[in-house]
Formats: C-alpha cells, sequence, structure tokens
C-alpha cells in the first residue's frame, strides 16, 4: 500500500459484507458501516506486547456473545504492566480493534504500546490526558509493522465508532470507544 491513507478495495469491502473469511470483526454501533454492522457472528483479534512478551490471537464473540473467559483474558493482557493492575477491558474497543485489524486485511498481530493505565500511571506519562479512556480500560494505543500510522488510522477512522488519535513522531495510533473525534499527537 502506498502512502495515502487506507482505502478498502471493493473486494475487501465485499469480503467483509459476505463474511467470507470464518471470522468478521465489527463494532456494532448506530454510526458503525452498514458492512460493518452484523457482519458475522464470530470475531477475532490478535496482539502483542512488547513490554510483557505476552501475545493474544483469539475468538473472543460467537454467535451474538462476547466470551466472558477470553474477555478475562484480554483484560489480563491489556492490563497496566507497570502496576501490574488489570479493569475488565471494554469490549466495544475490541470490537473497534478488531474490525480496524479486519478492514486492512492483515494477519499481522498489532504491537500494543498501551492499553488499560492505572491513575498513576496516567500521572507518570508526559502529554497523557487526564482524562485518557486508557484509565476506564476504554482505550489502545497500538502500531503495526506491515501499515503506516496513516494507513491504520484510516481504517479505524472508517469504522466510525469512537476516538482515534495519529502520532506521527511516535509510530502509533490511538484508538477508544468513546465519542466519535479524531485528533494528532
Amino acid at each position: 500500500m502506498g502512502s495515502e491513507g487506507f482505502r478498502p478495495s471493493r473486494r475487501t469491502l465485499l469480503g467483509i459484507f459476505a463474511g467470507l473469511c470464518t471470522v468478521a470483526a465489527a463494532p456494532v454501533y448506530s454510526r458503525a458501516p452498514g458492512f460493518l454492522r452484523k457482519a458475522g457472528d464470530a470475531r477475532r483479534v490478535r496482539m502483542y506486547s512488547q513490554r510483557t512478551g505476552e501475545s493474544i490471537d483469539t475468538v473472543y464473540y460467537v454467535n451474538g456473545r462476547y466470551i466472558k473467559e477470553v474477555m478475562q483474558e484480554i483484560s489480563y493482557f491489556m492490563r497496566d504492566w507497570r502496576q501490574n493492575a488489570m479493569l475488565n477491558y471494554d469490549p466495544h474497543n475490541v470490537d473497534i480493534l478488531a474490525a480496524t485489524q479486519k478492514m486492512m486485511d492483515t494477519e499481522e498481530p498489532y504491537l500494543l504500546i498501551s492499553g488499560y493505565r492505572t491513575p498513576k500511571t496516567n500521572k507518570m506519562l508526559r502529554g497523557a490526558a487526564s482524562n485518557s479512556f486508557h484509565m476506564k480500560a476504554m482505550a489502545a494505543d497500538v502500531r503495526l509493522r506491515s501499515r503506516s500510522v496513516k494507513q491504520i488510522s484510516g481504517a479505524a477512522l472508517a469504522c466510525n465508532a469512537g476516538g482515534v488519535g495519529t502520532y506521527n513522531r511516535s509510530n502509533f495510533v490511538h484508538m477508544d470507544c468513546g465519542p466519535v473525534r479524531t485528533w494528532r499527537g
């Protein structure tokens, strides 16, 4: 893909819509694009944490239900590793991450930069918002080796389901399940 923003091909869109893959990840929001809404009955997410050395590649939603035990695993994976503290991670943000990953047509796991943050960790990070969705377990900062920040943020924006922050200098994208908004860091 070039340096311009992510633009899904017709084939990719049809594949998502038709559920040609066994996994179709999509946020179930009233404002989500029609081709994403209820696009399948299984959702999968892939991530790796350089900080902890852990990885996750799992189906977390099947037949209209989040899998409680898997969501607990995701919550643990997304924990604040500095404080070894966890909060139940919001499944809607997992949906945004999974839908964005699916739209980019990649099997590569996200590199997780930051998931849940305790208020103590949030305060120590320079430039972190004092009311960050990270402290509510509703946000993640991620990157992919195979995609640019612009491509990742373009796919996330196409979900129209939460906040998308583009951090070109630090090479990551922030995604949260708060109000729809964008910014550059």
